[in-house]
């Protein structure tokens, strides 16, 4: 079995001294990396921005796997600080491709220059901080390094990818690739037998794809996600046109939501056991018929919070499976018995129709427990299968896999993966005591994957410039979050989650898919309008609740 991880170390670009000195290092350039570059420089800062990857685009560089696509609409997952851009940028879909989004990327890449500040195939592997010059000193895999004054972490929530804990799963001799961590040159499974292990949200959208082509798709299944239909299609002159017209009122309005991207339903005033269930039906059904998940999960304003309110949406959408999947059998076992967005809701295009499929097949794990990866296909409890490729749909370490894995060391060279053990601490997820000017972009304690993460990712890059901005006006050597702040906010954190029924759910949200953490929740449920008025509330008090010596 050959897992292609895509981790080279050879850095490109300037070979650095030992002692080669930026005022700003931005460790990773997917979006929030780029725009982190892009807004420094405004300020007439020297940024070196290090990327694992032999190309810019992040999440959009990395995961290749058939049918990769946003979940948000592609005119809503784009940047807004540059309105020419906006106009002149044209998307094709609804619901962008993946290599349409990694183009767009590339093309803002060009446009605004920001290459010559990128290191490609540069992954960090320490930062530490030096108090006596308070700075930061970033090694890279290949043996450079460079101080900077500031160190931002750009390194995404969903970049860590994370193997099956199964026996044997380094055995198998075919193919084996993980979503996140595709060929790039492609692979051809036409005419195979393909194991897809896994049914998240890559899983989702793969599966279909796959189908179409390969012999025979068999699909092992632990826990069933919930998804609804993304009606995706190319997108017309006229919807351009309309949505660029006013452009600068949606933006401002995305930034005021719960989820960084407004409903297109008029905003829920009513509980859904206030209304009877025929009406329930009819307002899940329109929309289920939009495509759109904040647009289901928006429908009634107890959904998050009520159980009994909740399985109303959750029954619906089993209904629309058990009619879609003809097999009875195949269509109870994708049935979600959990509260409905309380694991990622999915957005696909033929996911379950494709179980009608002669060539696809579900292995129900919850029934036939896997056993053991073999050289030759997978063995359940009840029956060896074989195939000829194996696709690992099995998700990341997310939220702080990308930060715990970095060698981060703060006041005192206190390790960041042991200050976090017992789960992460962040003062609006922006910070975290210990470590002076070391900035998180949407990390932990941040909206960040509740939301449309462009919408998040902008906030937090914004927030972040305005600090350096007021540190470098007053002559502000460091700004450190403090721990009463941190405490403070941290309990914010969890009061909000507690309020929903998110914790009830195991889920990467919790960090229960992998074994050795905490389960702690890492998101920050309160909404992008409300989150973003405390950042700004803070910043205007002197930055409230951080610590800034000279």
């Amino acid at each position: 079995m050959t897992l292609r991880w895509g981790m080279h170390m050879t850095a490109l670009g300037l070979r650095a001294a030992p002692d080669d000195h930026v005022d700003a290092v931005v460790v990773g350039a997917g979006f929030a990396g780029l725009y982190m570059l892009y807004r420094l420089r405004q300020l007439g800062l020297t940024v070196r921005v290090f990327e694992a990857g032999d190309g810019v685009g992040g999440t959009w560089y990395w995961n290749r796997y058939p049918g990769a696509r946003c979940d948000v609409e592609s005119m809503h997952y784009s940047y807004s600080f540059s309105p020419a851009l906006e106009q002149q940028w044209e998307w094709s879909e609804r619901y962008a491709s993946q290599p349409e989004i990694l183009r767009y990327i590339e093309h803002l890449v060009d446009r605004f220059d920001l290459r010559r500040d990128i290191c490609l195939r540069a992954r960090v592997v320490a930062a530490h901080f030096e108090s006596e010059a308070s700075t930061w000193r970033v090694h890279t895999g290949d043996g450079r390094s460079v101080t900077a004054r500031y160190c931002i972490m750009a390194t995404g929530c969903l970049s860590v990818p994370r193997l099956p804990d199964v026996p044997g799963i380094g055995s198998f001799r075919g193919p084996a690739h993980h979503t996140a961590q595709w060929p790039h040159d492609g692979l051809n499974l036409s005419g195979l037998r393909v194991a897809v292990v896994g049914t998240g949200a890559s899983a989702v959208q793969s599966i279909p794809v796959i189908a179409d082509s390969a012999a025979e798709v068999t699909v092992f299944q632990r826990t069933p996600a919930y998804s609804v239909p993304a009606h995706n299609r190319a997108l017309t002159d006229s919807e351009r046109a309309e949505l660029k017209a006013r452009y600068r009122v949606f933006r401002q309005q995305q930034r005021e939501s719960v989820f960084g991207d407004p409903s297109p339903f008029p905003p829920a005033v009513r509980p859904a056991r206030e209304v009877t269930s025929e009406e329930r039906t009819c307002t899940f059904e329109e929309r289920w018929q939009y495509g759109n998940v904040i647009a289901l999960m928006s429908a009634y304003t107890d959904l998050a919070l009520d159980l009994a309110a909740n399985d109303t949406a959750a029954e619906f959408v089993r209904s629309k499976v058990r009619q879609k999947v003809r097999d009875r059998t195949t269509a109870e076992a994708l049935c979600p018995a959990y509260a409905i967005g309380t694991k990622r809701l999915c957005l696909d295009t033929g996911y379950y129709e494709a179980f009608n499929q002669d060539n696809v097949h579900l292995v129900d794990l919850r029934q036939t427990p896997l056993v053991t990866v073999t050289e030759h296909g997978i063995r359940t409890s009840q029956r060896e299968y074989r195939f000829d490729a194996l696709v690992l749909a099995t998700g990341f370490d997310a939220m702080t896999g990308a930060l715990t894995a970095i060698d981060i060391r703060g006041r005192g060279r206190q390790l960041l993966a042991d200050r976090w053990r017992d789960g992460p601490r962040t003062y609006l997820g922006l910070a975290t005591a210990g470590f002076p000017n070391l900035f998180i972009l949407a990390g932990p304690g941040s909206p960040s994957v509740l939301s449309n993460m462009i919408v998040s990712i902008e906030q937090h890059v914004d927030w972040v410039s305005e600090c350096i901005r007021w540190l470098r006006h007053r002559g502000a050597a460091t700004i450190e979050a403090t721990r009463p702040a941190e405490d403070k906010w941290v309990e914010h954190v969890k009061a909000a989650a507690n309020r929903t029924l998110y914790p009830r759910t195991d889920s990467w949200y919790l960090g229960t898919n992998v074994p050795e953490k905490a389960r702690v929740f890492a998101p920050y449920y309160g909404g992008v309008g409300s989150y973003r008025k405390i950042c700004d509330n803070i910043a205007s008090d002197g930055y409230r609740g951080f610590a800034v010596a000279s």
